[in-house]
């Protein structure tokens, strides 16, 4: 291998490696996330209302506004309203 191609293979490596490294942090963080999940069911909480409830944190206003809106719209529709 020249030296451009040994250049862009150590570059290649080292992408792959953070990438790697990521991934693991990653999946500790998941598990970390998954632990206070059991956490709060062990403690009464609904983890599918909690679930929800950090969607929806995530929103902004006026996007969650817009959404409620709509979802009112179509119980309405529905009868369900």
């Amino acid at each position: 291998m020249d030296n451009t191609s040994s250049i862009a293979a150590d570059q290649l490596k080292t992408i792959i490696e953070r990438i790697e490294r990521l991934e693991e942090e990653k999946k500790a963080i998941a598990d970390d996330i998954k632990d206070v999940y059991g956490e709060a069911k062990a403690n009464g909480f609904d983890t599918k209302i909690l679930r929800k409830i950090v969607a929806i944190r995530k929103k902004d206003h006026a996007e969650r506004k817009e959404e409620e809106a709509i979802m009112e719209l179509y119980l309405e529709a529905l009868g369900m309203a």
